[in-house]
């Protein structure tokens, strides 16, 4: 082995055999085990999101394969609509072109030329992490086989009356010109501000009512004031019109139960088209919906001339001047609320009233939340169903309709002669009247429509494949919290109304990576880490062992710091160096397992250790798979063991190679790549008993025998061990001074363990006495345990004259300090004007000195 661990050659090369040999491959043979990776968008780069979410499932993966489990992780990308048409468009206007120019079909097909060229770049870059994926099942969500399930979907939903078409109220985007759900709306606390406008009343254009509104543009949209029935400041006004500001225009005070009269001057102004509130009391009156505004957020023909072809906040600002100008503005407060933005570009969303296709979720939800409150589905952890079931309660309908061009296409015709529609997942050429004057659709589906077949439409559905039988459902989602709602809820939902059954078993959710203050990560403030410069520099080992550390069983976000990746490297060089300890001793090639006092005791821990991290792997507590593993391997294997064995190479060879074997592979789903090259290394031993499998990932689980072996009498040597190092430390008794130690105990045969005792404390000889009392020439000593006590005679260890006038300087100097700190704190002058924290900083370093001094009186007096 080399002497350094060198990443960059190790994870290219055994990523490349995995792949090349289908290890990812599911065998045909064992337990089916599934899952599905959340896909990412084809636009993405591995940002470190996905490096936790792909390094917990692979993982996952890795450990089911040890433990013989017939796996299969099926990897893709989503075609991410909005996403990949924004990145598309930039470029047509770098070059002078526009998707407008180019039309629809050319368009698309431009997409397609740029997926097909940059597409790979976030797979490639899964690589570079380690994902196990089967990257023979890879699928793309607009792939032949996923547009059908897709077409095929909408099929059943409209059949079923669960869809509809219809004029209301969406988020619209006013720069991506497409609505979005409401889910995909990014909400921001903005200060802004409110604007109190005196509307006239129309008999008496003296009198006014004030309504207050934070969107002064879409006044010219009003088509009433409301007011609460039971507002006695209005029941005289209820059924008069009043007069629209800056207009002409004449609109009725209604009144509605739905107004909150205690809230503001418990009058509002009603502009249907353009609030979803509004929407719903035009509704209940049959009010006029008038849109002021086109899809680029630019006022419209309905706007007085004036402000016609203006920007939104450019009209709002004239607006308000001219309101002012004609005394209409009563006052402005400054206002802060919660703004929705675009989840892609940004851009302030504008309520807008569109006609839109729509799913009736109320309809469908009913069995996915009993199916989530019967266990039918685990989250994990629990507390994560809350927010499932918040979200499904209170469900509102989905609208899944897109006014772009990338994406699945709406499969439904309309007849431009007798007005009828057509619903089908084949190309329709005519309609049932004769007429072949026929229209699909324009606009595309949303991209989490495709997403929420993904379990099932990735093992060929609507086909009944193979797959779908074997594999079907998976057998663990994992994600992030923040898609509960996005994606899990939705891929539940679907996976129930298409399959009948559950997508998934079980939802593993973890937190999201902050950095070392707990801020989340953005460019704006400068603290994005990308994940593919630390693989470079430290390897993909490295940022895995850190992630899987950090990943709390509640859940919770995880702060990425750089003195855990420098931790983890430790770990992976620790890891390298007592390998290649053992590996360059002479082999020998018989011998037996479990020869010596030490080996018994490393086998029973290995034991404990193996069955410990099976059962929190099963569990998802990573963190606690990485706190065991790293205590065995560093404590009691390299620290204990290894040094143990120095006296006994030859019959612990055995010992040392089927330990070695066994923490390989139970680091392996972790660390994929150091331990496969480590592994190879161990092959070639005469003692290694693995030799039929080619590769780690083929091997199986460590299988560990039950030990009768009395570990207590082994803890307690290293305990004496321990004690003596203590006692050496305290009275600076050089390294190269041994000494000889007196061990007086009840245990038995803990004799046994003299040569280990005498090697490890650094001594010259160890006895064991038969009686307690203490040895006459001058000593230190130590209680071990209530069975053990240990002597050590001072005489040639310790200079007794140098070591007391080097106690009696430090003496001197703390006391020094201590009068000084005395004299501060009894100073009146100090402790009425010093701030509170700083007196008690003071009070506690004085008490840290007497500490300090009355410690070294103590080694003086024993001197």
């Amino acid at each position: 082995m080399e002497k350094n661990y060198n990443h960059e050659h190790v994870e290219d090369k055994w990523y490349k055999i995995w792949e090349d040999n289908k290890y990812f491959t599911p065998k045909k043979t064992g337990k089916p085990f599934s899952m599905v990776i959340p896909p990412p968008n084809v636009t993405g780069a591995l940002h470190l999101g996905h490096a936790l979410d792909n390094t917990l499932q692979d993982i996952i993966a890795r450990y089911h394969r040890l433990k013989g489990d017939r796996v299969l992780w099926v990897p893709g990308t989503d075609h991410a609509g909005i996403a990949t048409q924004n990145v598309v468009e930039k470029e047509l206007k770098k070059q002078g072109s526009s998707r407008e120019e180019l039309g629809r079909e050319k368009f698309v097909e431009r997409v397609w030329q740029w997926k097909e060229e940059y597409g790979n770049r976030i797979t490639s870059q899964l690589r570079k992490l380690g994902a196990s994926c089967d990257w023979e099942h890879e699928r793309f969500t607009m792939d032949d086989g996923l547009s059908e399930a897709v077409k095929e979907n909408f099929v059943r939903l409209y059949n079923e009356k669960l869809l509809y078409r219809d004029t209301y109220i969406v988020n619209w985007c006013p720069r991506c010109h497409t609505a979005i759900s409401d889910i995909e709306v990014d909400h921001k606390d903005e200060q802004g501000h409110l604007w109190h406008i005196k509307y006239p009343v129309a008999s008496n254009p003296s009198t006014f009512i004030t309504v207050a509104t934070t969107r002064p543009e879409t006044m010219f949209g009003d088509t009433a004031v409301a007011v609460n029935p039971s507002d006695e400041r209005y029941l005289s006004l209820i059924g008069k019109e009043l007069l629209l500001p800056l207009t002409n225009k004449r609109i009725p005070i209604l009144a509605d139960h739905h107004v909150d009269k205690t809230f503001g001057t418990g009058a509002v102004k009603v502009t249907p088209a353009h609030d979803p509130n509004d929407f719903q009391i035009g509704l209940r009156h049959g009010l006029e919906k008038v849109i002021v505004m086109d899809t680029s957020a630019v006022m419209n023909e309905n706007a007085p001339a004036k402000y016609q072809n203006q920007d939104r906040y450019i009209a709002r600002k004239q607006i308000i001047k001219d309101l002012e100008e004609l005394g209409l503005l009563e006052k402005t407060d400054e206002h802060s609320h919660a703004v929705g933005h675009c989840y892609r570009c940004d851009t302030t969303i504008e309520p807008y009233l569109s006609k839109q296709w729509f799913i009736d979720m109320k309809q469908l939800v009913e069995k996915p939340i009993s199916t989530v409150k019967n266990k039918d589905i685990q989250f994990i952890p629990e507390r994560w169903e809350k927010l499932y079931f918040d979200w499904m309660e209170n469900i509102r309908p989905w609208c899944i309709s897109r006014q772009i061009w990338w994406g699945h296409r709406i499969p439904v015709w309309y007849c431009e002669d007798c007005g009828s529609e057509t619903v089908s997942a084949t190309e329709v050429t005519s309609c049932n009247c004769g007429s072949k004057n026929v229209k699909q659709d324009e606009d595309v589906l949303d991209t989490w429509f495709s997403s929420a077949l993904w379990p099932f439409s990735t093992l060929g559905w609507p086909e009944n494949t193979q797959d779908l039988k074997d594999f079907y459902p998976t057998s663990v989602l994992v994600t992030g919290y923040d898609i509960i709602t996005f994606w899990v809820s939705r891929m539940i939902t679907m996976g129930l109304f298409n399959m009948n059954d559950v997508p998934f078993r079980k939802v593993y959710i973890h937190g999201l990576v902050r950095d070392a203050e707990g801020r989340k990560m953005s460019k704006s403030l400068g603290n994005v880490i990308d994940p593919l410069i630390i693989i470079q520099e430290k390897g993909a080992d490295v940022l895995r062992f850190t992630l899987a550390s950090l990943v709390t069983s509640g859940g919770q976000d995880i702060r990425l710091m750089d003195d855990k990746l420098v931790s983890s490297r430790n770990f992976v060089n620790k890891l390298w160096n007592v390998s290649r300890y053992i590996l360059m001793q002479e082999p020998e090639t018989s011998g037996e397992i479990g020869a010596t006092n030490a080996d018994k005791w490393i086998l029973s821990t290995f034991k404990k250790i193996t069955d410990e991290t099976d059962k929190y792997y099963n569990e998802f507590e990573f963190n606690f798979v990485v706190e065991k593993l790293y205590e065995f391997v560093w404590n009691e294997f390299c620290d204990w063991y290894i040094e143990m064995t120095k006296l006994t190479k030859k019959e612990s060879q055995p010992t040392l190679i089927y330990i070695l074997n066994g923490v390989l592979k139970l680091l392996h789903p972790i660390i994929p790549f150091i331990t496969e090259e480590i592994w190879q290394q161990l092959k070639t031993h005469p003692l290694f008993d693995d030799i039929e499998k080619t590769s780690i990932m083929l091997s199986a689980w460590p299988e560990t025998a039950s030990s009768s072996f009395d570990s207590s009498v082994f803890e307690e040597a290293k305990s004496i061990i321990k004690s003596t190092r203590n006692i050496k430390a305290e009275k600076n008794i050089a390294g190269s001074r041994k000494g000889n130690l007196l061990v007086c105990s009840t245990i038995p045969n803990i004799s046994e363990y003299e040569q280990y005792i005498t090697m490890l404390a650094g001594l010259e000889a160890t006895s064991f006495l038969e009686t307690s009392s203490a040895p006459s020439e001058q000593h230190a000593y130590a209680v071990v345990s209530e069975n053990t006590v240990i002597y050590l005679p001072l005489a040639g260890l310790i200079d007794t004259g140098k070591e007391k006038e080097k106690l009696q300087k430090e003496a001197e100097k703390i006391s020094a300090t201590i009068i000084g700190l005395k004299n501060k704190l009894g100073n009146k002058g100090f402790t009425d004007n010093a701030p509170p924290e700083v007196i008690e900083k003071q009070k506690q370093s004085l008490e840290e000195n007497e500490a300090k001094l009355k410690l070294i009186e103590t080694k003086l007096s024993e001197l």
